[in-house]
């Protein structure tokens, strides 16, 4: 349902809140790595996620991405938005321009069932209750390897 980007955006801002809880600004490297994205394109995110005020950035020594105060209730909707605007949750899962309740597509009736669902998900979370699933042991960042 997500691009990849905003996959990897969701990704990053977690991963930097669960460093800065540790009082740690990680670098596109280190985030790159542990989220396992490519480097350049991280980059990107980041920068993009930056100028949008999701994240904040220090330069040189002791520098790289952190929270302030204020972004303290960030949502993965807030994310979504940012990088691929609000289609994601008006779109068709077929596919179709006018689709609607008048309209229906033939996976409509299902497809507006999982969608909404995916929104109050979506608007219930923030990036810092995901993070402290992951603390809590109830989920993980990355892919596990066999």
């Amino acid at each position: 349902m997500l691009t990849k980007g905003t996959e990897y955006a969701i990704r990053a801002l977690v991963y930097i809140q669960l460093q800065s809880w540790k009082d740690k600004r990680p670098g596109i490297v280190e985030i790159a790595k542990e989220i396992e994205a490519p480097e350049q394109y991280c980059a990107k995110i980041l920068q993009t996620l930056a100028r949008h005020k999701l994240v904040k950035s220090m330069k040189g020594r002791g520098g790289g991405f952190f929270f302030d105060e204020a972004n303290e209730e960030i949502t993965p909707y807030d994310v979504i938005h940012v990088m691929e605007g609000d289609d994601i949750f008006n779109k068709c899962g077929f596919g179709l321009k006018n689709c609607n309740n008048d309209n229906p597509c033939p996976v409509h009736n299902k497809y507006v069932k999982v969608r909404d669902a995916f929104y109050d998900i979506v608007v219930s979370e923030t990036i810092q209750s995901l993070s402290e699933k992951i603390i809590n042991g109830k989920a993980v960042l990355k892919r596990l390897t066999v």
